[in-house]
């Protein structure tokens, strides 16, 4: 943290405002999560997979459109593109906050989606463009590690505000957007967007649905089924589209996602981790939850203070994790920490069915795959991202979170097909844990690869 405050005040303060806009998109979808069963009561839904789309049609919206609202920001300008994000995710949290039922909910979901997808790429955009080279890597390293921040405190505050009404949740989003969004429009660097030809219409739509069928089959195949007639369709319009998209890269005279941006170094293998590590993550995530609420019986606050621990750690380790970097090199740091989080994982799988004791059972672990996180995610995006052309900083950080987001949805899937295919009981959340430390042992073998032309 020192190394911040030696920085201008006006640099701080970016940074702050960057923080507010990162944790509300995130912190949203985690704070939804212990909201369910409140919101359910209210909307009389009694159906769980209509209730889901709460939360399916964020994750799917905000990953579909992140690339189009990268190449949105590079255009117009990670200012303009931060603010106008952040003000459309507000509105969309007041509107939330009122909806009169479920469609309405679900609908403005998506539109508070498409404002963090907005936000997000040119929130980095904005701390690339602030930061002197110098500092750049060690600011992406406390950006990435912001997200730890939100998951750790989501659950906690949701399961508070739940108590007194669950439109809090959304009604907490107002004042706080407001204030980040006057004090951006003030403090934030103006940076022009590269004023270039608009990529056509139809690119970024391809990429759009080509994406949104891709995470929609990965969210909703274990219920619909894998071989289910939509699954299929769906899995079809992702391979053709992945198909188009790749011709389109290649062909295009402007296309949505440069080659500069693909060819940049370091960039194509630094998304193939973050995409296999997010894959181990979203496994984690959502079996370490099942496990306290279903097999121990904790509530969704109890749950959420469990978790806590582990994702806390994330943003001290990522701007520590500096000192690492300087000394073995970002890549060996990467690796380390996928082995790490592999560790955290599987001492759950040896330790878990033994004994109902938390401090002996799930925090060990739980701090293991916080100082994971801390040791991947952070160098990853500042690697990812360090060699990007500056015009298309908003685009290539945009890749890179979709990766992510793909990744999450991968890992919830196979999650659910390795308990599935178990019988009921602690037996299942083991193989599921073997399997999730496989997945986080692949980033790290991942990062450590040749580097392709």
């Amino acid at each position: 943290m020192t190394q911040l405050t030696e920085r201008p005040t006006s640099t701080r303060l970016v940074m702050a405002v960057v923080a507010v806009g990162v944790l509300l998109s995130g912190f949203d979808l985690f704070i939804v999560n212990v909201a369910l069963g409140d919101i359910a009561v209210a909307l009389g839904v009694s159906d769980l997979a209509d209730l889901s789309w709460i939360l399916n049609a964020y994750a799917i919206t905000f990953a579909a459109l992140l690339v189009p609202a990268g190449r949105i920001s590079d255009r117009i300008g990670a200012k303009r593109g931060f603010l106008g994000g952040l003000l459309l995710f507000t509105a969309a949290s007041a509107a939330c906050a009122f909806a009169p039922g479920l469609a309405g909910l679900v609908a403005f979901r998506v539109v508070q989606a498409a404002g963090a997808a907005l936000m997000i790429p040119s929130s980095l955009g904005l701390v690339l463009t602030a930061f002197p080279p110098e500092g750049r890597q060690g600011a992406v390293r406390l950006w990435a590690g912001l997200g730890g921040i939100g998951a750790a405190l989501g659950p906690v505050v949701g399961g508070v505000l739940v108590h007194a009404d669950w439109r809090w949740v959304f009604l907490v989003n107002i004042p706080t957007g407001l204030v980040a969004a006057f004090v951006g429009w003030r403090v934030l660097p103006d940076a022009p967007g590269d004023r270039g030809r608009a990529p056509g219409l139809v690119g970024a739509l391809l990429l759009t649905v080509t994406v949104a069928a891709l995470v929609l089959v990965l969210v909703n195949g274990p219920e619909w089924g894998w071989t289910s007639g939509r699954t299929l369709a769906f899995a079809a319009v992702t391979v053709v589209g992945l198909a188009l998209n790749v011709a389109a890269v290649t062909r295009a005279a402007d296309p949505l996602v440069s080659l500069d941006v693909l060819r940049a170094p370091h960039f194509a293998s630094t998304s193939l981790t973050l995409l296999t590590f997010h894959v181990a993550f979203g496994a984690m995530l959502l079996s370490i939850v099942l496990w306290l609420q279903e097999v121990w019986e904790l509530s969704a606050l109890e749950a959420g203070l469990a978790i806590a621990p582990g994702p806390l750690l994330v943003p001290f380790v990522a701007v520590y994790g500096g000192r690492l970097v300087a000394a073995i090199g970002p890549r060996a740091v990467i690796a380390l920490g996928g082995a790490v989080f592999a560790a955290g994982v599987a001492s759950w799988a040896v330790l878990a069915g033994a004994s109902t004791s938390y401090a002996a059972t799930v925090l060990p672990g739980m701090l293991l795959t916080g100082v994971g996180v801390g040791l991947v995610v952070p160098p990853s995006m500042a690697l990812g991202t360090s060699e990007l052309p500056p015009d298309r900083r908003g685009t290539g950080s945009a890749v890179l979170q979709t990766a992510r987001q793909v990744g999450i949805a991968v890992g919830v899937a196979v999650l659910v097909a390795v308990l599935g295919a178990q019988s009921p009981g602690a037996e299942a959340f083991e193989a599921a844990w073997w399997t999730t430390a496989v997945f986080a042992l692949a980033s790290s073998v991942t990062v450590m690869a040749r580097e392709p032309r």
